[in-house]
């Protein structure tokens, strides 16, 4: 089954600001339901709080993979 497409949400400049949900970050990094809540809880992977819904901006996700590849390369 197929994860949703990402919800956007627009920026002051008009930029798409693009919110991932758990599962499609779970998709994308292919971990599971706890490394991801793991990294939220210890702030690598920034995110956001609508309700009770968690959401990761896309940046917040392609900021994560910069570092650690920044870090595996040190």
């Amino acid at each position: 089954m197929a994860s949703p497409p990402p919800a956007v949400l627009y920026a002051d400049e008009g930029r798409a600001l693009e919110l991932l949900t758990v599962p499609q970050v779970m998709a994308r990094l292919q971990l599971g339901r706890s490394a991801v809540y793991d990294l939220l809880r210890t702030g690598q992977l920034a995110s956001i709080t609508l309700g009770r819904a968690r959401r990761i901006p896309t940046h917040a996700l392609t900021d994560f993979i910069h570092t650690r590849l920044e870090q595996d390369a040190a």
